[in-house]
């Protein structure tokens, strides 16, 4: 089980959910470029400047680690890097557990995003001049919780340890993307876990995600926020592990 995480995050994320899964599975963890433990020296402002650079890392580990059959879980922006790398190699894949997806952040036309392009080129512009500032004001908005403040700190925290510049790129590469057209491609088995009170990734986009990856499934959650890898652990283990007997 190949476990990647979301925008300003590292693998540390998965504290809660990975080791779940110890005992059944081989379970690799990895930071993205420019996160956590991660080469900073790896990072290359052409190839990172959309998704399929991330797609192309993921990819690099596969063949590095020789994982074949595997169980991607992506959590938020992952969950279309694991989508286009399920995509260009098949064969390394054998299911993908999608966690608060979202193929494109801004409405259009019938599709419901969640953000208008104003929104987004405000986020751009507010990360762009005060990275710090932007970080303590989202975080907690994105963890949702908010009766429980310790989570969106810890987010909050995450963030401010992510060198600025590679997380003003991955910013526009995530939030920019649009990967509606790749989801009928997908040919794993497909779990989408969408929680409730997502700002993110709105229940639409969830919904969107299930109707256009064939075969899916949908498990709307309880619990609420972006990021239930942290708020809601034993749900997601669960929920996860359901899909995995099925």
């Amino acid at each position: 089980m190949i476990f990647a995480h979301g925008f300003g995050c590292d693998q540390n994320m998965w504290r809660f959910v990975a080791p779940a899964f110890e005992e059944d599975h081989r379970v690799v963890l990895f930071d993205h470029v420019g996160y956590g433990g991660s080469d900073l020296a790896g990072f290359s402002a052409e190839r990172h400047s959309t998704l399929d650079g991330y797609a192309r890392d993921l990819l690099e580990i596969c063949r590095e680690l020789d994982l074949e059959r595997a169980v991607f879980v992506g959590h938020s922006v992952a969950a279309m890097i694991g989508v286009l790398a399920e995509i260009e190699e098949p064969e390394r894949f054998e299911r993908l557990v999608l966690v608060g997806p979202s193929p494109r952040y801004i409405d259009d036309a019938d599709y419901v995003g969640g953000f208008s392009r104003a929104d987004i080129d405000e986020l751009l512009e507010s990360l762009d001049g005060n990275y710090l500032g932007w970080s303590g004001a989202m975080a907690p908005v994105i963890m949702g919780n908010p009766d429980r403040p310790e989570l969106g700190e810890e987010l909050t925290n995450s963030f401010c340890r992510t060198d600025p510049a590679i997380a003003r790129q991955f910013a526009r590469a995530t939030f920019l993307s649009d990967n509606r057209a790749d989801l009928p491609r997908v040919r794993a088995r497909t779990l989408v876990l969408q929680c409730s009170a997502d700002v993110i990734a709105p229940t639409q986009v969830g919904e969107y995600v299930h109707r256009m990856i064939p075969g899916s499934e949908l498990v709307l959650m309880e619990a609420t926020g972006h990021c239930p890898n942290l708020s809601a652990p034993e749900e997601t283990v669960a929920a996860i592990r359901a899909f995995l007997r099925s």
